[in-house]
């Protein structure tokens, strides 16, 4: 008797860059279609996202996990490729609580609640390495900011009193508003002679006819005291902690810029608070008789004791030393300390998944130049049909822009696969660096060990004593991996016969 076909869903996205160079979400959907045909996958229903520069957030994905929360005959997620469905961790923990079958068909993997641990290892990596590819790219957005600060450009949008423009040259500065420039002027004048209060120059500033660009609605008082404060007015400005000289044209003489922050200081001045001990742990471990936090204290100018808040009544949970904490910390972190083994086999692992994806963009590079050859001959006869008079003006002209445009997105497509992938080896580094971090807990500063902690820890626990914890992804993978390589006999070496329990994840059914 045929079996029944299983339930599906289909997600695809592009983001507004891509868009741009000529990808869609229709070839996403032609290819999980195919794939679900071939599977013998009934698709339920489908979901895309189109990512603009001025929307936030996934409204597609969203609805997706929703779908997938209430059906529970629904199991099966198809998408194209792992950068299609996370971008970031946080996705990639959402994704994995519904207990569903991911099929990433590009590829070529299943995912499921009983894959092996080292497959999910390495898709924890993969998700790794595009917050990576994400990160990089910000940085670099980042520098081209401080670059453009540096030459005395403000590198954001106009504050008050200015406007955004572009030079001949093609650059984007700031100039003096013809509306609002001479009021900011004024403004700090008014309040440097300090007879006026920051409300009164509020009525002031409205009397003046001072509005907000678009809304035209009144400017508050908290407004009003950050325009105050900006350097920008006197000509410089302060970037990523730095102050620059600027090149645009001031609106307030330093003097004045400097009375004006004299006065604030002396009104809005604040009180200087003493500095208190660095509590490594504090607010990152639970209490586990009723949940409230456990906080650090200073015994006798000398020792330190963490105690729970007790915010919800008074708690069994006696006073716990703070060495007795890290010792128990170090112990559970020494768990990401990867063996040489592996650490070998992992190499290689990344390099053999580095490889596929380079070839894979290659083939795809290829094919685009191809498309490229195809276009250019049919323009070639195009032309050839025009001078021996076999097709008019009009339609020459017609077919020829629609093929160059054709063109236009092939070299696009093709401009993007030759964008440098990061090193695989990046990923691995991460994990190395947290590996020899965790070895050295014990003898970290206590910032290093909070930094540690915010970086691998999911959530902590303190109760009669005991400290339980779980990591995030793909951390808490890797330790339970390690787990797996430990005899009564010590750890276990790349010789002794155990890295098969490492790559199989406890497996003894093979898919």
């Amino acid at each position: 008797m045929q079996q029944p076909q299983r339930s599906a869903v289909l997600y695809a996205r592009v983001s507004s860059k891509e868009q741009e160079q000529g990808y869609s979400i229709a070839a996403q959907q032609e290819l999980l279609r195919s794939y679900a045909a071939q599977q013998g996958l009934s698709i339920q229903r489908e979901f895309f996202d189109a990512e603009t520069a001025k929307s936030t957030g996934r409204p597609a994905f969203a609805a997706m996990l929703g779908v997938l929360q209430k059906d529970p005959k629904c199991r099966v997620l198809l998408v194209e490729k792992t950068d299609r469905l996370y971008r970031n961790i946080k996705d990639w923990l959402t994704v994995d609580e519904l207990d569903i079958e991911i099929h990433l068909v590009k590829e070529n993997v299943v995912l499921t609640k009983d894959s092996r641990s080292s497959e999910k290892f390495m898709q924890g990596i993969k998700v790794l390495m595009a917050k990576n590819y994400i990160d990089n790219l910000s940085e670099e957005v980042r520098k081209g900011l401080r670059t453009k600060a540096a030459q005395g450009l403000y590198p954001s949008f106009a504050p008050p009193g200015y406007r955004n423009t572009v030079r001949p040259d093609g650059k984007r500065v700031i100039v003096p508003d013809p509306a609002f420039g001479p009021i900011v002027t004024k403004l700090f004048g008014w309040f440097a002679t300090g007879e006026y209060s920051l409300k009164a120059l509020a009525r002031k500033a409205w009397e003046e006819g001072f509005r907000f660009r678009k809304s035209e609605s009144k400017v508050p008082v908290t407004t009003l005291h950050k325009i105050l404060r900006k350097r920008i007015y006197t000509g410089e400005f302060e970037y990523g902690g730095v102050t620059y000289q600027g090149s645009h044209e001031p609106l307030v003489a330093r003097e004045v810029w400097e009375r004006v922050q004299e006065i604030l200081d002396g009104r809005h001045g604040k009180k200087h608070r003493k500095m208190h001990h660095s509590f490594p742990f504090s607010g990152l471990v639970s209490c586990g008789h009723c949940g409230c936090s456990l906080v650090g204290e200073m015994k006798k100018q000398r020792y330190v004791y963490y105690h729970c808040t007790g915010y919800r009544g008074k708690c069994p949970e006696p006073y716990t030393r703070e060495e007795t904490l890290e010792e128990q910390f170090a112990d559970h972190l020494r768990g990401l300390v990867i063996p040489p083994a592996v650490l070998t086999w992992l190499q290689a692992e990344l390099v053999a998944s580095d490889c596929t994806e380079r070839a894979a963009r290659e083939q795809e590079l290829r094919r685009e130049q191809r498309e490229l050859e195809r276009l250019q001959t049919r323009l070639d006869v195009l032309y050839d049909d025009r001078l021996d008079g076999r097709i008019d003006a009009a339609t020459y002209d017609r077919r020829a822009t629609e093929i160059r445009e054709q063109q236009q997105r092939a070299r696009q497509r093709a401009s993007a696969g030759q964008v440098a992938l990061p090193p695989a080896s990046e990923a691995l580094d991460l994990m190395v660096v947290t590996s020899k971090a965790a070895e050295l807990f014990l003898r970290q500063p206590a910032a290093e060990q909070r930094r540690l902690l915010h970086v691998v820890l999911k959530a902590a626990t303190w109760k009669s004593g005991e400290l339980r914890m779980s990591l995030r992804e793909p951390f808490e993978q890797l330790r339970l991996s390690n787990s797996a390589t430990h005899t009564n006999r010590g750890h276990f070496g790349g010789d002794n016969g155990l890295s098969g329990i490492w790559r199989r994840g406890g497996d003894s059914n093979p898919r």
